[in-house]
C-alpha cells in the first residue's frame, strides 16, 4: 500500500476532533480493574474479584452470602454484581497484550480490533477525518498480517472517505483492498464452516456419525481448493486441523502425525503467524496419537519438546501433563508416571486447578497408589515412591457418588476400590463392588457410549461367579472379543477416560490372583 504522511496540522485537527467529542461526553469516571484500584482492599469490588479468582464461589447463593450474607435475590446483591460485571467489562479494553505470552500475531489481532473500535466510535461522533486516520494505521498492520476482516472493513472505511473527498487515485487502491480481500474473508468462512462442522459432530458415537465419515473427504478436498487458492493461515489451520480429525477418526495414528508434523513445519516457516493455541493443538494431537500407538519413547520426546513451548502451569502445560502420565500408565512405564505425576502435582499453580481436572487428577493418584502397592514387591524403586498422604482405608470406605455427567469418575472410583480389596483378599467387599458396576451397566450406562466400560464389567462378573479363581471362569472369550473389537479411543472426552486400559488391567487382576 502506498505510504501516506501526515502533517503536523493534519495531527493537530485529529487531536481537535477528538477533544470535541471528550468534552461533549466525557465521563466522571472509568471504573475498571487496575493495580491501583485492586490495593483497595477494603471495597466490596475487591472483595468479589479475590473471591472469584481464588474459586469460592459455585453460584450466586454463594456469592451473595459471602459479600452480603443475603440471598442472590437481594437488590444491594444484584446491583454490585452489576456494576461488577461493567467494570470487569470496561477493564477488557485496557488489557496488557505486550507480554511475553502472546504472540505477536495475537497482539496486533487484539490491538487492531480495539483500534477498530475506536473507528466506529469516531465515525458515530461525525469525527471523519481522525476515523480515516486511524483506520490507515490499522490497514498497514492487517495487511502485514493478513487480517481479511480487519483489511476488509478498514478499506470501506478508507474507500468511503477518499469517495468524500475526491481523491480517485487512492480511492482505488482501498477499493482492490476490498475486493481482493473480501474474497479471501469469504472463503476464511466457508474454511471455519467445514471445520465447525467436523468439530460439532466428532465426538458423537460411530453410529450417529456416519454422515461426517462420509462427508469428511469432501470436506478434506474442499480444504485444499481453498489453501491453494488463497494464501491465509486462517484457511491453513483449518485445513490441517480437518485432516487431522480425518485420520483420528480411521484410527489412522501415522498418518495423524505426518499432518501435524506439516503443520509445525508451516508454523515454523511462518513465524509472522504463530499462535500459541495452534501449535498447541497441533501437539496434543501429536500426543494423542502416541497414547494410541501407545509409543512411550516417541511421545515422552514429544511431550518434553512441547512443554517447553508453554510456561509452567499454564493450561496448556497441564493439558499435556495429562496426556504424558496417560501415556506412561498405558506404556507399563510406571515409574516414569509417578515421576510425571510429582512435577504436575508439585506445580504451585496445581492448586488453582478446579472441577473436572482435579477430579481427574485425583483418580490419578488412586491408581498409581495401587500400581505401587501392587508392585512394590517386583519394584524397590516404586516401592521408595510410597505416598504417605493416602490413605487406603477412607478411601475403601468412600461411598463414592459423582453426579449423572461425571458417572464414568464414580466407576473408575470403584473399580480402584475393587483393586485394592483383591490385594487384600477381601472377596465379600470385592463382589458388592462388582454389584455395584453391573447396576450400572445393567441401567445406566449407554452401550453404544460404554462398550468397553460394559464388557470390562461383564468379564468381572465371570471371575464372581467363578469364586475368582480364574482357571474356574467360562464364557470370557466374547467379553474379552468385544472390548479388542472397540479399541480404546479417548478425545478428550471424560466418558473415553481409561487410566489402564481395561484390557491390561484385566490382564492384571488375573495374573495377581493367579499369584496366590
Amino acid at each position: 500500500m502506498k505510504e501516506i504522511n501526515f502533517s503536523k496540522q493534519s495531527n493537530m485537527k485529529n487531536l481537535i476532533e477528538i477533544s470535541k467529542i471528550v468534552t461533549k461526553k466525557k465521563v466522571r469516571k472509568i471504573e475498571i480493574f487496575d493495580d491501583h484500584s485492586l490495593k483497595h482492599k477494603n471495597s466490596k469490588f475487591n472483595d468479589f474479584y479475590e473471591a472469584l479468582m481464588a474459586n469460592k464461589f459455585k453460584n450466586d447463593r454463594d456469592a451473595a452470602a459471602f459479600l452480603y450474607s443475603c440471598a442472590p435475590t437481594d437488590d444491594k446483591y444484584r446491583q454490585l454484581k452489576s456494576r461488577f460485571r461493567k467494570r470487569l467489562l470496561n477493564t477488557l479494553f485496557f488489557l496488557d497484550v505486550n507480554r511475553p505470552s502472546s504472540s505477536g500475531y495475537d497482539r496486533a489481532y487484539y490491538s487492531c480490533n480495539k483500534d477498530w473500535t475506536l473507528v466506529k466510535i469516531l465515525l458515530s461522533n461525525e469525527a471523519y477525518l481522525t476515523a480515516a486516520s486511524l483506520a490507515r494505521q490499522i490497514l498497514t498492520t492487517a495487511l502485514k498480517f493478513k487480517f481479511a476482516d480487519v483489511i476488509v472493513n478498514c478499506s470501506r472505511i478508507l474507500r468511503e472517505h477518499c469517495a468524500r473527498e475526491g481523491n480517485e487515485k487512492e480511492y482505488e487502491i482501498y477499493d482492490q483492498h476490498s475486493k481482493q480481500f473480501q474474497n479471501v474473508l469469504d472463503a476464511e468462512i466457508r474454511s471455519e464452516e467445514l471445520y465447525q462442522r467436523v468439530v460439532m459432530n466428532y465426538h458423537k458415537p460411530p453410529s450417529k456419525n456416519f454422515d461426517l465419515a462420509e462427508k469428511i473427504d469432501v470436506y478434506c478436498q474442499a480444504l485444499v481448493g481453498l489453501s491453494e487458492t488463497y494464501d491465509s493461515p486462517i484457511i491453513i489451520y483449518n485445513m490441517y486441523l480437518v485432516w487431522t480429525y480425518r485420520y483420528e477418526m480411521l484410527h489412522d495414528y501415522n498418518s495423524t502425525l505426518e499432518v501435524c508434523e506439516r503443520a509445525e513445519k508451516y508454523i515454523e516457516q511462518n513465524p509472522l503467524y504463530y499462535q500459541d493455541e495452534k501449535l498447541a493443538t497441533f501437539q496434543l494431537k501429536k500426543m494423542s496419537a502416541h497414547l494410541h500407538m501407545r509409543d512411550f519413547t516417541r511421545g515422552q520426546q514429544n511431550a518434553e519438546k512441547a512443554l517447553q513451548s508453554f510456561p509452567d502451569g499454564s493450561p496448556n502445560w497441564f493439558e499435556f501433563m495429562e496426556y504424558y502420565l496417560l501415556i506412561a500408565l498405558h506404556t507399563d512405564n510406571y515409574i516414569q508416571a509417578v515421576a510425571i505425576y510429582n512435577r504436575t502435582t508439585g506445580n504451585s499453580k496445581f492448586k488453582k486447578l478446579t472441577g473436572v481436572q482435579r477430579e481427574k487428577w485425583k483418580i490419578y493418584e488412586i491408581y498409581l497408589n495401587y500400581i505401587i502397592e501392587s508392585q512394590s514387591a517386583l519394584s524397590p524403586v516404586l516401592r521408595a515412591h510410597k505416598r504417605k498422604n493416602f490413605r487406603l482405608s477412607r478411601f475403601l470406605n468412600d461411598p463414592i457418588l459423582y453426579p449423572k455427567d461425571q458417572r464414568i469418575f464414580t466407576i473408575l472410583q470403584v473399580v480402584a476400590q475393587m483393586l485394592f480389596l483383591i490385594e487384600k483378599r477381601s472377596f465379600n467387599a470385592v463382589t458388592e463392588r462388582i454389584d455395584r458396576l453391573k447396576g450400572y451397566a445393567n441401567r445406566q450406562l449407554k452401550k453404544e457410549e460404554f462398550t468397553r466400560v460394559i464388557n470390562f464389567i461383564r468379564l468381572l462378573q465371570q471371575l464372581m461367579r467363578a469364586d475368582f479363581v480364574p482357571e474356574n471362569m467360562t464364557n470370557t472369550d466374547k467379553y474379552l472379543a468385544r472390548l479388542t473389537e472397540t479399541p480404546f479411543n479417548y478425545r478428550g472426552l471424560i466418558t473415553e477416560l481409561e487410566v489402564i486400559p481395561y484390557e491390561r488391567l484385566w490382564e492384571m487382576i488375573i495374573n495377581r490372583l493367579e499369584r496366590d
